[in-house]
């Protein structure tokens, strides 16, 4: 599968331990993204409780049919601006990620790569968004736009 440059990565240390939800001592972050968000979360006073990678969602793998656990990036509860609590799990991803691979004239690896990854993202998505449902929480996957983030190849 394609996997995004890694560019940022390492261990949080959390400021407000009683929002955390999870094991505090190993709050990794995968990107600057993550770590954007995670500060966030961790500073923002309408931001509740927070985790990361704390909610794990088994969801059907397109390229094997096998199951497999899906971590999702984070859980927050968050208290909007007329005092309603709303649940939500957070996938933090490129844009590109998002959206379906355009065939090129010649498939290529890189092609055949992107479109298992769309699946996958795919699958994992339907199951975080029923598990989502059935508790009445909400699946939200942010990108460099939601987080007015620049990003380049």
């Amino acid at each position: 599968m394609v996997m995004y440059k890694e560019t940022y990565k390492g261990k949080y240390k959390v400021k407000n331990p009683a929002k955390y939800r999870g094991d505090m001592n190993n709050v990794i972050y995968r990107s600057s993204w993550e770590l954007k968000l995670m500060n966030w979360c961790d500073t923002n006073e309408s931001v509740l409780e927070w985790g990361s990678e704390v909610a794990v969602i088994p969801y059907i793998s397109p390229v094997d049919n096998k199951v497999h656990r899906y971590f999702v990036d984070f859980y927050m509860k968050i208290r909007d601006k007329h005092g309603v609590e709303q649940k939500y799990l957070v996938e933090v991803k490129p844009k590109k990620f998002t959206q379906e691979p355009v065939k090129p004239r010649r498939v290529t690896k890189q092609f055949i790569d992107e479109v298992f990854t769309y699946g996958v993202n795919q699958a994992k998505w339907k199951a975080a968004r029923e598990f989502c449902e059935d508790r009445r929480w909400k699946f939200v996957v942010l990108t460099e736009d939601e987080l007015k983030i620049g990003y380049s190849k």
